[in-house]
């Protein structure tokens, strides 16, 4: 799970919603913990990110993580949990859910 987040995200978990952000995330990591699915999960730094680009040759960076769209990546889950429909449910109840998109994949095994 790929958790997005927005200006509105933000806010909202800085906020009034800070408690029940922290809140459905620890019990979400205790779950899966219990499960054995948690494999790996954490927040990505909005403070120390840059942006990494190569055109014709020449590497460019600038300051990050914001690019020309609104969201960001606020944070991931890496879970093992059979089927997508696990996951999607997981990711629903994330307060993030409300202002920006979770995007849930599967791993390509090669």
């Amino acid at each position: 799970m790929t958790l997005y987040n927005d200006a509105n995200t933000i806010a909202a978990i800085e906020g009034p919603d800070r408690e029940e952000f922290r809140k459905v995330h620890d019990d979400t990591q205790k779950e899966l913990t219990a499960e054995g699915a948690l494999i790996d999960n954490s927040e990505l730094s909005v403070v120390e990110a840059t942006v990494v680009r190569t055109h014709e040759g020449a590497t460019t960076r600038t300051d990050g993580p914001f690019t020309e769209g609104q969201d960001f990546v606020g944070g991931y889950y890496l879970i093992e949990c059979g089927h997508l429909e696990r996951a999607a449910e997981l990711a629903g109840r994330f307060v993030e859910a409300r202002f920006a998109p979770i995007e849930v994949r599967a791993l390509v095994h090669g």
